[in-house]
């Protein structure tokens, strides 16, 4: 029975390991799409307006980079962006090795 209790702490570690890391990579991962989007959203919008697709995205994407030099440029903004994924990340490792006692004190 201890090896089936065993076997149960360790699957449900997996999925929270999974989660975890589903939840990180998609934090990250939308931190880069984010500016991409709205260089396709500010292309498609000159594009309704009547400026072609090609000149759009010419306007677009220095449009799309001051915003991004103005995030940048913005005190305290841009850590606390890494500083969340990186609490996301040391919370993820620290619910998982809380199985490991779990699975220890099964034995």
């Amino acid at each position: 029975m201890n090896k089936i209790n065993v076997a149960l702490v360790r699957l449900l570690q997996f999925v929270v390991f999974t989660l975890f890391t589903f939840m990180v990579l998609t934090y990250f991962g939308a931190m880069i799409l984010v500016p991409l989007d709205l260089v396709v959203l500010l292309t498609k919008l000159l594009n309704v307006i009547g400026i072609g697709t090609l000149f759009g995205a010419i306007v677009a994407i220095p449009v799309v980079g001051y915003m991004g030099m103005i995030v940048y440029k913005t005190p305290g903004l841009v850590q606390m962006i890494i500083d969340t994924g990186v609490d996301l990340v040391n919370t993820g490792k620290q619910r998982v090795e809380a199985f490991n006692e779990i699975a220890n004190s099964v034995k």
